[in-house]
């Protein structure tokens, strides 16, 4: 399991995280999935329990990422400010978080995701994903290039966390 969730940490965290927190994330995750018990006891500054809706290891692995691979809002305002934040100034992005204030959900996304389908030509442009359960805020996604997509949903299937393309998830559940 550990290389799998090391691979799947490298494609979602793709230029955004050094080979080593990759590798340190992927070990403990691998350990907390095979052992909670162990894995808490070992790591007594993490909080967990039982109540938690995500297992143990997905909890290291979302806990973990950085706010430049996981990108958080309770609105697509807050969540492409996330996201813009995540890039440096060399990065021309057309659209502005501002634009989406007063669209729709669907709306909104569909226009995030095409901006981001439109940079990183070589891996397809990004595709947003959502990411794992909801916690703390409404939208909680990551990104990935379009060529790595296939690839990253086995894996999320393999080690057992949820990812979703969102546009298409928010097309399904806005016209169910």
């Amino acid at each position: 399991m550990k290389d799998q969730l090391r691979e799947f940490i490298s494609l979602i965290g793709a230029g955004c995280m050094p080979d080593e927190d990759i590798e340190r994330i992927a070990d403990e995750a691998a350990q907390a999935y095979a052992d909670p018990a162990a894995f808490l006891a070992a790591n007594p500054d993490i909080i967990y329990d039982d109540s938690f809706p995500i297992p143990l290891g997905e909890w290291v692995v979302l806990g973990s990422l950085p706010e430049t691979v996981v990108f958080l809002g309770d609105s697509y305002q807050e969540l492409f400010q996330s996201i813009t934040d995540s890039f440096d100034k060399s990065v021309a992005l057309n659209l502005k978080p501002k634009q989406l204030a007063k669209t729709e959900a669907l709306t909104a996304l569909n226009r995030i995701q095409v901006q981001m389908g439109a940079l990183n030509k070589e891996a397809g442009g990004y595709v947003l994903l959502n990411f794992s359960q909801l916690l703390d805020d409404e939208l909680q996604m990551v990104m990935v290039g379009q060529n790595d997509l296939a690839r990253v949903l086995e894996l999320g299937e393999a080690v057992g966390i949820k990812v979703e393309p969102a546009l298409e998830a928010l097309k399904v559940a806005v016209h169910v």
